[in-house]
C-alpha cells in the first residue's frame, strides 16, 4: 500500500514521480504520506467500514482508466515497476481506496438536505453571486510591430480604416484582409468578454463604447488595435427560481464535506 500511496500523493502534490523528487519534497512527502496513512487506517477500522464491500465491476471500472492512461501494456507495466509496485498490489490498493471513498459516502450521506428556506438565506446573503455583469462581444483588428516606424505605419492604416468600418460584415472583411490575429478568420471577434479579461490598455475604451462603434487606434503588449463593440450585453441579478437548485446543490456538498471532516477528527482522536 505505501509504494501506491507514495506516487498517489506525490502525483497529487507535486505533478511528478516520488523518484523525481528533491531532498525537501520528499520530506514533505514523507510528513504527508504519515498522516493519510493513519487517516486511511482509523477509517477503515471504525464502524462505518463494516460490511462495505466494493463491487468487482466497480474497481474493474477504476484500474482500466488507470491502465488507458498508458499507450501500451508494457508501458504500464514498466511504471509500476519503477514506482515500486506490481500490478496485484496495484490492485489491492485501489480496492482499498474505493473502500475507503465508499466509508466516507455512507458518512456523508448522514448530512441533512438543505431546505428551500436555506437556499433563499444563502441567496439573500450572497447577492453577488448571482449577479450577472455587463458583457460585451468584441471584434479586433490587430497589426504587430517591431520598431516605432513600423508602429506609425500601423497606426496610419488603422486610422485610415476606421470611418470606412460602418457594419459588423465591413469589419469582418478589414480583419480578414489586415489582421494579424487568428481572430481574421472570424470576422476578427475575440468573443464575449466581461470587464478584465482584455489588457488593461483596451479595457477600459472596450467597455465604453457604444453598439456598433468602432474605437481609435489602441496599444497593447502585442501590437496596434482596432475595437469593435458587436453587441451589449446587460447586467442582470439572477432570480432566486433560477438559481434555487444549484444552491441546494452546492449546500449539500458543503454539508457533506463538513459531515465527512467532522467525522474524521472525532476518529483520530480516539
Amino acid at each position: 500500500m505505501q509504494p501506491y500511496l507514495q506516487l498517489k500523493l506525490s502525483l497529487e502534490l507535486f505533478k511528478k514521480a516520488p523518484r523525481t523528487l528533491d531532498a525537501t519534497e520528499s520530506a514533505r512527502l514523507g510528513e504527508v504520506v504519515s498522516r493519510q496513512a493513519r487517516m486511511e487506517a482509523a477509517i477503515l477500522a471504525s464502524p462505518e467500514a463494516l460490511g462495505v464491500v466494493v463491487p468487482e465491476a466497480t474497481l474493474a471500472t477504476r484500474l482500466e482508466e488507470i491502465r488507458q492512461r498508458y499507450q501500451s501494456r508494457e508501458e504500464f507495466l514498466a511504471d509500476m515497476g519503477q514506482n515500486g509496485l506490481s500490478e496485484p498490489e496495484l490492485e489491492q490498493a485501489v480496492a482499498r481506496d474505493l473502500r475507503i471513498e465508499a466509508v466516507l459516502e455512507r458518512v456523508s450521506a448522514q448530512a441533512p438536505s438543505p431546505s428551500d428556506v436555506d437556499a433563499e438565506i444563502y441567496y439573500r446573503l450572497h447577492p453577488q453571486a448571482f449577479n450577472r455583469p455587463e458583457m460585451r462581444r468584441i471584434q479586433h483588428i490587430l497589426i504587430t510591430f517591431d520598431n516605432e516606424a513600423q508602429k506609425q505605419k500601423a497606426t496610419e492604416l488603422l486610422e485610415a480604416l476606421r470611418p470606412k468600418l460602418k457594419t459588423e460584415q465591413d469589419f469582418g472583411a478589414a480583419a480578414l484582409k489586415h489582421s494579424q490575429c487568428p481572430t481574421a478568420m472570424e470576422q476578427g471577434l475575440i468573443g464575449t468578454v466581461k470587464t478584465g479579461q482584455l489588457f488593461p490598455e483596451l479595457d477600459p475604451l472596450a467597455f465604453s463604447l457604444t453598439e456598433g462603434e468602432v474605437s481609435p487606434p489602441l496599444e497593447s503588449p502585442v501590437g496596434m488595435h482596432l475595437l469593435r463593440c458587436a453587441a451589449i450585453l446587460a447586467g442582470e441579478t439572477l432570480d432566486f427560481p433560477e438559481v434555487r437548485e444549484r444552491i441546494i446543490a452546492l449546500l449539500l456538498e458543503q454539508r457533506r464535506q463538513n459531515c465527512q471532516r467532522a467525522w474524521i477528527k472525532a476518529l483520530l482522536k480516539h
